[in-house]
Parts: C-alpha cells; structure tokens; sequence
C-alpha cells in the first residue's frame, strides 16, 4: 500500500472511531466535500500537507498524531 492509500485509510480509520462520516470531516475541516472525496479515489495520486493539516486540525488531532500509527511506520521507502 502507497503513501496516498495509508492516508486514505487513517482518516477513515478515525472517522470510524468518532462515528463521523468523511463529509462531515470535510465541513469540521473547511475543505469541500469533492475534496474529501477526491483523497479517498484510489485513482487519485496525490493528497496535499495542507489538506492533511485541515483535516487534522477539523478532528482536533496533530500531524504528530495522525502520522503515529504502524501503518505509516510499515510502508516501504519510495526511493529504489
């Protein structure tokens, strides 16, 4: 699994813990549904930091704390 589908996968893992749905991240986090949506495509290949600090700061969590996870910890280096 990328970078992309990890992250795509975290958010959804905390929303899931806090009984949210990812539009309704989207509005605690001032970004646009489309946009939400857009990062869980598996077609799209790119998410922003910025979109990703929004999206923390709309769950009250850090990067810190988003990226603490074993899943980020597991993925393979993108240099070959």
């Amino acid at each position: 699994m990328g970078v992309k589908d990890t992250v795509a996968k975290r958010f959804q893992q905390l929303c899931g813990e806090r009984g949210i749905r990812i539009n309704e991240l989207a509005n605690l986090s001032g970004v646009t549904p489309s946009t939400a949506y857009s990062m869980l495509d598996p077609r799209r290949r790119d998410i922003s930091i910025l979109t990703i600090k929004k999206f923390c700061d709309g769950l009250n969590i850090t990067l810190g704390e988003f990226f603490s996870s074993a899943e980020f910890d597991a993925l393979e280096q993108e240099i070959k």
